[in-house]
């Protein structure tokens, strides 16, 4: 079974358990003391099957069980264990003695039984992980004080068990021994002291300052004599290489209704009044300079260049590497296009209803020679408005020409949140770039879909049959894009099915290359654990998507130097998918759920996290700054899922000055 899978099982196997424990002590209350006895068999059953979920489970990571192992299951065990000893002998012959009732001490033990089991689920559903003391002393006292508060329900206010341990249930009130009532009162003062102390020291523990930055094994910050860089300073070049020219371009961010092709309208924020923005092309060497202004979107805007290993100062970062740009401003970004290939751009404030409701666009660079060149070169966005996906611009031209014969590239960007489908009927063809990056050799392909994940780009290239070909997306829940050759009269073939198609697994496609780095030796290791819990998001509690247990920005910064060969472990212990993307830096795909990479070196900038998933990304630290490292679920990015990764002797001036939600 994979991860998930054993997640699910553990889940189903936690609810029985606490569904029998529960229902044990509720029949003994009941008195169906046959009943309770097989539920108790039961509850102990589950509870062995339960520690052997849990280490099969741990078997995968970790990550997965470390609240199980210290905690859930210990204090399951000890109440479990309590219950069985009081009450199960009882329990076994009750039948003997008609009309007998359970003591008071082992129908207590059962429901806390119950009340460990369920505590420790939602320790694992509302704190995940890593299991902090706080948590568990938190945990520990909720389960004492529900025993302490079923101890007082089920017993008289004279300290007479409503349920008596003699055939007779109306024993005349104060009958029990002087020595029996002190002992009991000193076992609730006691047990309350334990409950209340466990849980005041847990929530005080709550408060304590977060660690502000994690080494990942490295060296500290350097000490207050090293210099310190602004990343107002880490600007882009003003002139472009020799040979380049000067692309420039105005964006303006306002609102506007825009009408689709598929006959709606929406009202959008745009770049330019149009969906997509304005397309930015270049040729390697060019200079690009891309002036920013803002109309009327309130809230701010910036551009972010998606995948593009800016200069820090160019990143559209707010909060980290600018300000929004506010209704009325403006801000100019500079680079050079030394990266050839397949990008896009969005606002990165307020990103999840900004890129949502338009604020995005494409941005294509190609080499100064392409041998041979594609006759047709289409570049594909897709992009949900309304429920409704969109490829290609707001004109959405779905049919397109081409000579038999004819080389034509698709240029796929998956502009959304949520991973698109596609597939390419009726052609062989080759996956020849991942994420603006060229593929060493890749093989040619037939049937196979493509599942790309948010903000993911595929580049595909195929030769012009003299028939028709269907770009089919998300099985044709989407409008898709056909090619007819050239002159083609006949009819259109019917595209057929492509959901049963295997999906493209890029870590055994193409073929092997040298690295420009030592993967097996990094300078730091970072491990991210990717979760759903409660946690502080921008200074309000929230059932967070975090990263280690904290929501933005209580998450630590991740500190490096320039020149570290960096390594990350990105866990997911959540049952939804995880698009990561670090900013500035592509990283190279080491292995996934612990197999490795066999084909071409995979260097993306966002890699999809599914659920269970532990995957292993390096890369070098070639570009100084303070970095966004987040999920790519604009959502996810939205209720906490982020962190900063920061370089040594790098500073920003403008935290605090704009969330860069």
């Amino acid at each position: 079974m994979s991860t998930l899978h054993w997640i699910l099982f553990d889940y189903t196997v936690a609810l029985l358990g606490v569904a029998s424990w529960l229902a044990a002590g509720v029949t003994a209350a009941l008195r169906r003391y046959r009943l309770a006895f097989g539920l108790l068999v039961g509850a102990v059953l589950v509870t062995l099957a339960r520690v052997a979920t849990v280490a099969a489970l741990s078997g995968r990571g970790w990550w997965f069980v470390q609240e199980k192992v210290l905690l859930g299951l210990p204090m399951l065990g000890a109440a479990g264990l309590a219950a069985v000893l009081l009450a199960g002998p009882w329990l076994r012959t009750a039948h003997r003695t008609p009309g007998e009732s359970l003591p008071a001490g082992g129908l207590v033990a059962l429901l806390t039984a119950g009340y460990a089991a369920l505590a420790g689920l939602m320790v694992t559903f509302f704190a995940g992980f890593p299991l902090t003391w706080s948590t568990a002393l938190i945990a520990v006292s909720l389960v004492c004080a529900s025993a302490l508060l079923t101890m007082r329900v089920i017993t008289t206010p004279t300290g007479e068990q409503t349920d008596a341990s003699s055939p007779d249930s109306s024993r005349v009130p104060g009958s029990r021994r002087p020595t029996e009532l002190s002992r009991r009162r000193f076992l609730g003062v006691a047990g309350g002291a334990v409950a209340v102390g466990s849980g005041a020291t847990g929530v005080g523990l709550l408060f304590r300052d977060p660690e502000g930055v994690v080494t990942g094994g490295g060296p500290a910050p350097a000490s207050g004599s090293t210099a310190t860089v602004s990343v107002a300073d880490l600007r882009g070049p003003s002139v472009p290489v020799p040979g380049g020219t000067t692309r420039r371009h105005t964006l303006t961010a306002r609102t506007a209704n825009v009408s689709l092709a598929s006959g709606g309208e929406v009202h959008a924020w745009t770049y330019d009044g149009r969906l997509p923005g304005t397309a930015i092309t270049a040729t390697e060497g060019d200079l690009i300079e891309v002036t920013l202004r803002n109309t009327d979107i309130d809230d701010g805007v910036t551009v972010h260049w998606h995948g593009y290993d800016v200069p820090c100062g160019e990143d559209g970062a707010p909060g980290a590497t600018q300000h929004a740009v506010k209704p009325g401003g403006e801000f100019v970004y500079r680079f050079q296009a030394d990266q050839v290939g397949t990008y896009w751009y969005h606002t990165h404030q307020v990103s999840h209803p900004g890129v949502r409701k338009g604020l995005y666009g494409t941005l294509v660079v190609s080499p100064r020679e392409r041998q041979p060149a594609e006759e047709l070169d289409l570049t594909l966005p897709v992009h949900t408005f309304d429920d409704v996906a969109v490829i290609g611009d707001q004109a959405d031209r779905t049919v397109h020409a081409a000579r038999p014969g004819a080389l034509v590239r698709l240029r796929m960007i998956n502009t959304d949140s949520d991973p698109h489908w596609f597939a390419l009927t009726d052609t062989p063809f080759r996956v020849v770039a991942v994420d603006g990056r060229d593929l060493h050799r890749p093989g040619e392909l037939r049937e196979v879909g493509l599942r790309i994940p948010a903000g993911g780009r595929y580049d595909a290239v195929l030769t012009m049959p003299e028939t028709p070909v269907a770009l089919v997306v998300d099985n044709g829940h989407a409008k898709g894009l056909l090619l007819r050759p050239t002159g083609y009269a006949g009819n259109d073939p019917a595209r057929p099915e492509t959901s049963d198609w295997p999906e493209l697994d890029l870590l055994h496609y193409g073929e092997p290359a040298v690295v420009p780095f030592d993967t097996d030796n990094a300078d730091r290791h970072f491990t991210i654990v990717l979760d759903r819990s409660l946690a502080m998001v921008d200074g309000r509690p929230a059932f967070a998507q975090t990263v280690d247990g904290r929501g933005h920005p209580s998450v630590p910064d991740q500190l490096v130097a320039e020149g570290d060969v960096v390594r990350f472990t990105v866990v997911n212990r959540s049952l939804e998918t995880h698009p990561w993307h670090l900013h500035g830096h592509s990283v190279l795909v080491l292995s996934r759920d612990g197999e490795r990479s066999s084909g071409s070196p995979l260097w993306v900038d966002t890699f999809d996290v599914r659920p269970g998933e532990v995957w292993e990304v390096a890369f070098r630290a070639n570009n100084p700054g303070v970095w966004m490292n987040h999920c790519h679920n604009l959502p996810h990015q939205e209720q906490g899922m982020m962190l900063r990764l920061v370089y040594d002797g790098v500073s920003t001036p403008f935290a605090g000055g704009s969330h860069a939600h």
